[in-house]
Parts: structure tokens; C-alpha cells; sequence
């Protein structure tokens, strides 16, 4: 592969409102292998700015961190979306890999989860698990798809954890109403060939209804892609992933108590936005989510 060039991190977060960083990272790394997605993104290589025990790893070829960016005329603050979504994911409890949003809200920089000390770890999204090519990555069932998989492909000593996990980001992806959890944003690392297969850090976590409106989840539960209520997360817990039903009660009520507690920063965050109205859209769309994972009762969120 091609030598990615290098790049101060410091300098992409530090970047201001009034500089055209979209168009210049475009430019200067549209040349070299990119990220599949709807929004913008590049891969670059991390200066040695960082601590010296991570800089030794940055002399590898390469790329250390994906930067993501948005266009105002289609996914405006898609950047901001991702960093508040992840910012959930992590104080839920999951395992998120490092992500900074750059000071002008332009570009999520995120530190690949799968460069470990200089290596490379081995990483295979659920496309391939399932044996099936992108274009099929909406097509299936969470149960089979996901759950099922997991079991097959997890290693025996993660393979509970793992499923409990799984659990939590489909909870926490119903309570933010993203509609793209499809088979290629779940995946599972390992070392090498001979090492424990585990499931793979949280990525791409978006309020996909802030955009989309009335957009359904990327596959299907119980053969429907509406989001769903109580009753069938309840069954999803114990019959998939293996669940005492009080413990699917607290994973509800976490995710509930960590949206509103996040939804703060939402509104704080998007007072300040050239686009205000992302931020009450996701905010609505949180509060329904965490409705419908509350049997229905009305939810008040702090940002709300």
C-alpha cells in the first residue's frame, strides 16, 4: 500500500470555523485509499505529536486515524451526530475506539481500533461472517445475522460478554434511532490467526432520523424493520443473547439514564451550531427512542 502522508492531529482538531479544512483534506489525500461511506472521509498517518509510547508505532506505512467530514448541503453536523452517539455508546459501558471532534465541528478524527502498537490486527466485518457482498449488507435479521453469528464466530471465552454486548449496542442504537446499523458496522478483531476472536469496538453510530425522516432500522427483528417496543427487546435479550430478564431491565435503564444525561451536551452544543435544527431533531428522535424502549411512557430528556 502507499505511504499515507502524515498529519498533526493537534492541527485537525485545532482547525477554525473560517478555514476550508473539508476541501483541503480532500485534496491532498483524495489520491490515496479511502473509506467507504456516505460521508467524506480520508485516512491519514498522526505526526509524532503524541505520547512516546505511541509514537513509536507511527513510523509504520500506513494510516493511524480516519477523518470524517460533512457536506451543509446533504448531512449537515454529521460529524457533531457521530461524536455525541459515540459519547453514548462509551458511557453505556462499550468500548469505543478514541474519537475528537476538531474545534470548528467540521471533522470527527478517529483513531483506528485495529493498529495496535505498530501491528495490524486481523478484523472481519459481518458481511463476510455471513458470507454475503456489501450490496447485501441491509438484507437479514439481527437474530440470525448478528446474534447467531456470534455465536458461531466469537471465541468461546468471549462469546457471552460478546453477546451481552451486542445486546447493549442494539439497545442503545434503537435509543438514538439509527437506521444504518447494517452487517458492516458490526465486526469482530483478533491478534492473528491463532488468537481469541472477540467483537470488534463500536463505530459508526449516527441519529440516522435527524436527516432521514421516519428512517427504520437497517434489518429486521422478528421479520420487521419498525423500530421496536418492550415486549420484543425483552424477547431479543433472553432468547438471543442468552439474558436474565432483569439484566435486559438494567441494560434498558442504563441506556436510558446515560441519552439523558448525553442529551445536555446535545443541546449545548448545537445552541452554538450554524445548524440548530439537527440538534432538536436529534433530540426528539432520542426521546422517542427512549420511549419505546420505556414500555411506552413518557420520557423527558435533559436536553429537552
Amino acid at each position: 500500500m502507499e505511504d499515507v502522508p502524515f498529519r498533526s492531529i493537534d492541527d485537525l482538531l485545532r482547525a477554525r470555523r473560517a478555514g476550508d479544512l473539508y476541501n483541503e483534506l480532500l485534496e491532498t489525500y483524495a489520491v490515496h485509499p479511502g473509506v467507504a461511506g456516505v460521508q467524506p472521509k480520508v485516512l491519514v498517518r498522526a505526526r509524532d505529536d503524541g505520547p512516546s509510547d505511541e509514537r513509536q508505532s507511527l513510523s509504520v506505512r500506513g494510516a493511524t486515524h480516519i477523518v470524517k467530514m460533512w457536506d451543509p448541503d446533504e448531512y449537515p453536523e454529521l460529524a457533531a451526530n457521530e461524536f455525541f452517539c459515540l459519547m453514548a455508546a462509551q458511557q453505556v459501558g462499550l468500548e469505543v475506539p478514541d474519537y475528537r471532534l476538531s474545534e470548528d465541528g467540521r471533522a470527527l478524527v478517529v483513531k483506528r481500533f485495529d493498529l495496535i502498537d505498530g501491528s495490524y490486527s486481523g478484523y472481519e466485518d459481518f458481511c463476510v461472517l455471513n458470507g454475503v457482498t456489501s450490496k447485501d449488507k441491509y438484507n437479514g435479521r439481527y437474530e440470525t445475522k448478528l446474534f447467531k453469528r456470534i455465536k458461531e464466530f466469537v471465541s468461546p471465552e468471549n462469546a457471552v460478554g460478546s453477546l451481552e454486548v451486542a445486546f447493549r449496542l442494539f439497545v442503545i442504537n434503537c435509543g438514538i434511532r439509527n437506521g444504518d446499523a447494517h452487517l458492516k458496522n458490526f465486526g469482530v478483531v483478533y491478534k492473528d490467526a491463532d488468537s481469541p476472536v472477540r467483537l470488534a469496538p463500536v463505530y459508526d453510530l449516527i441519529t440516522t432520523r435527524a436527516y432521514i425522516k421516519n428512517d427504520a432500522m437497517a434489518l429486521t427483528l422478528d421479520g420487521s424493520t419498525a423500530w421496536p417496543d418492550r415486549k420484543r427487546l425483552d424477547r431479543l435479550g433472553v432468547t438471543r443473547a442468552n439474558l436474565r430478564p432483569g439484566r435486559v431491565a438494567e441494560i434498558v435503564e442504563q441506556t436510558r439514564d446515560t441519552l439523558s444525561d448525553v442529551s445536555g451536551r446535545v443541546k449545548a452544543y448545537f445552541e452554538e451550531s450554524r445548524f440548530p435544527e439537527v440538534g432538536a431533531k436529534m433530540l426528539r428522535e432520542w426521546q422517542a427512542g427512549v420511549c419505546s424502549l420505556c414500555e411506552g411512557k413518557t420520557i423527558h430528556l435533559m436536553g429537552l
